[in-house]
């Protein structure tokens, strides 16, 4: 099984405590709100949002995902900084077995940098290429650009 890790980093001219609140501790509530034609509902199915918790994400009927199921494996709200597993799909994946996710907000210029690693392990005797991982990292940053959008045009919204 390999693994292919993949960072990234975006500046926000949002906070990081609310760029995390919206995006992480929130998520359930804020997301679908912002993005009901993709997002119908998140879901705690297991725990209160803490370690251990899973989050069931249910997609829009014209996703071609109908919903993922993240455990959530390390949450610190002081530092803004979060690690969860996709550790099921509504969508059987050719060559990825999970994929580990680690986010962090850093205070910076008024606003944050967000840093975003992800480790995608592949199905034994499979190899990823970045096509086969593209895709859902353009939906991810569109996400945080929407959520982003939505914060600065709703400054009590995660304050």
């Amino acid at each position: 099984m390999g693994i292919i890790t993949y960072s990234q980093e975006f500046k926000s001219a949002i906070a990081p405590s609310r760029m995390f609140k919206a995006l992480i501790v929130d998520s359930h509530i804020v997301i679908p709100k912002i993005v009901p034609e993709g997002i119908k509902s998140v879901e705690f199915i297991e725990g209160d949002g803490g370690a251990g918790s899973i989050k069931k994400t249910n997609f829009a009927e014209s996703s071609p995902i109908k919903y993922t199921k993240h455990k959530i494996d390390a949450l610190d709200v002081d530092n803004c900084s979060c690690k969860y597993t996709l550790i099921e799909s509504g969508v059987q994946f050719d060559k990825i077995d999970f994929v580990v996710y680690e986010v962090k907000f850093i205070a910076a210029d008024g606003g944050c940098v967000c840093k975003m690693t992800s480790e995608y392990h592949a199905k034994e005797g499979c190899e990823l290429k970045d096509d086969d991982i593209k895709q859902g990292k353009e939906k991810a940053m569109g996400l945080v650009k929407t959520v982003e959008e939505y914060l600065l045009a709703n400054p009590d919204v995660c304050a």
